[in-house]
């Protein structure tokens, strides 16, 4: 039995996601002409209560297309140390906008309207950049899965009101946020200007995201995905793809919540765990004892069949995350791996 846990990219869609792609209506999507893409980006502006969404070939491509319509060149943009935009998507705010970050030091990627008032460069003092956006990622990826508050989120809104500043959610994994709070997707569309959704982690499609704001902000859309590569022709497979999850994908990620606090259970037990973070969804995050050299832990695990995060998290950190395509018997398998293994 071989058992994947490095993330919840890993899926392959299923039988009945591959029918809806298989009959989906299509057309040049760069004409605007591809009906099941506007059928998807219709679906989603109004699930969130904004204007107006747009499909991108990946989160990062929305996230910095988004960067890139709140900011000029020279401003600063305000994040959490752990967050994606900085720390994953390749310099890229940098790169396409010519933006700095200031980095929040939260506590699992999320932080509070005091931390971030005090993080505001003013904007008399020309000395400093411009500090012109504030971006959010929920669920934090590097913060094991945890969720913001979305009260917390409504102070900085007003903070970022008070500062003339855009705001902006990574919202890569914001379905599993939503399932776990029992949230509304139109509370969120209320305080984000723009708001990047992913398809094809938790909701198991091949790729895509979903950018979604308001009419304003999104105007130049368009013209940034094109200059930054993503333009798109016959599309609408992998937007039925979408569709499809949307509709069929989203309250089963309960499942990867109850897997993931159950795996969790069994390591908080063991010798080699240091401390498990909190799981609130679907990510585990565990720091390995000092003791214990990595590379052993990965030898025993590898012998089991059993592939982890060893990498991202940093040294002494290892992420798992479960998905759809894990299965029952898998998870079996893995738990009982647990209680029984020896380093």
């Amino acid at each position: 039995m071989n058992i994947d846990l490095r993330s919840d990219t890993l899926t392959t869609p299923s039988k009945d996601m591959l029918e809806a792609m298989l009959s989906a209506k299509v057309g040049d999507d760069v004409y605007g002409e591809d009906p099941t893409v506007k059928e998807l980006e219709d679906k989603l502006a109004r699930m969130f209560g904004m204007d107006y969404a747009m499909f991108f070939p990946s989160g990062t491509m929305a996230n910095q297309t988004a960067i890139k319509l709140h900011t000029n060149p020279g401003d600063q943009v305000i994040s959490d140390k752990y967050s994606h935009v900085y720390n994953y998507e390749g310099g890229g705010g940098a790169f396409n906008s010519g933006v700095s970050f200031k980095l929040i030091d939260g506590n699992r990627g999320m932080f509070d309207a005091n931390q971030l008032l005090e993080s505001i460069n003013p904007k008399e003092f020309y000395h400093s950049p411009l500090s012109s956006l504030v971006t959010l990622e929920n669920t934090t990826n590097k913060g094991g899965g945890a969720c913001w508050d979305i009260n917390e989120i409504k102070e900085i809104k007003e903070v970022c009101n008070m500062k003339e500043l855009s705001l902006h959610l990574d919202g890569a994994r914001i379905w599993n946020a939503i399932v776990k709070k029992n949230e509304n997707p139109k509370d969120y569309g209320a305080i984000f200007d723009t708001i990047s959704v992913c398809l094809s982690k938790g909701l198991g499609c091949p790729m895509g995201s979903v950018l979604i704001g308001n009419n304003e902000i999104m105007k130049n859309s368009l013209r940034t995905r094109k200059i930054l590569g993503g333009a798109m022709r016959q599309i609408g497979y992998m937007a039925a793809a979408g569709i499809y999850a949307i509709e069929n994908n989203i309250d089963r990620l309960k499942n990867d919540h109850i897997r993931a606090e159950e795996i969790g259970e069994k390591l908080v037990n063991m010798h080699f765990v240091k401390k498990v973070e909190v799981i609130e969804t679907n990510i585990i995050v565990f720091e390995i004892n000092n003791a214990i050299k990595k590379e052993s832990i990965i030898e025993v695990f590898n012998k089991l069949n059993v592939q982890f995060d060893w990498h991202s998290m940093g040294l002494n950190k290892i992420r798992i995350v479960t998905h759809l395509n894990y299965c029952n018997e898998q998870h079996a398998y893995l738990l009982n791996s647990l209680e029984n293994i020896k380093i």
